[in-house]
């Protein structure tokens, strides 16, 4: 059922950010001939591919780890502190926007682009205004430790092992 719910949870949310609301974007704009092997059309795909990475895996995370999903009417019931989260307390944001501005490089879009942007400051907001404040009211201590010890943004390169937190 948890797995379900977590593919559910997928397609809706990341599906609409990162499908349902470019294809809009992209409709009333003219389309250049597809040749995908230009430069800025290789970096946009493996931009793509590098924004999926971490969003899946933390999909992933969220089920095994935290038994929950990504949507916030049915998060992790554990504090999820494995995987990227040992690197960066967002890697899911972090994926979506980089598979977004992939997209723009990829669809050659300004649009796009700006949307990417947009995005990000929606996730930077709501991880500030609501998310960071749930976490220390649900998890307490054990996110305070997580909290020091994790950048919100810019990974770590060594994983963090935050005091309390259990190798998983």
């Amino acid at each position: 059922m948890l797995w379900l719910r977590a593919l559910f949870f997928t397609v809706l949310m990341p599906g609409t950010a990162l499908v349902l609301f470019p294809s809009w974007i992209l409709r009333g704009q003219p389309r250049p001939g597809v040749a995908v092997t230009e430069p800025p059309r290789l970096v946009g795909l493996l931009l793509i591919a590098a924004g999926l990475v971490p969003l899946l895996a933390s999909i992933r995370d969220f089920a095994v780890s935290g038994r929950g999903t990504l949507a916030p009417i049915d998060p992790p019931r554990k504090l999820v502190r494995v995987g990227l989260y040992r690197h960066v307390r967002n890697p899911m944001y972090i994926g979506v926007v980089t598979a977004l501005l992939g997209e723009a490089l990829f669809f050659q879009s300004r649009a796009l682009a700006i949307y990417a942007i947009v995005v990000w400051l929606v996730f930077h907001i709501f991880v500030v205004l609501y998310e960071e404040p749930h976490l220390r009211h649900a998890f307490g201590p054990d996110y305070d430790d997580y909290r020091s010890a994790v950048p919100r943004w810019i990974p770590r390169l060594r994983p963090a092992n935050p005091s309390g937190a259990r190798s998983s």
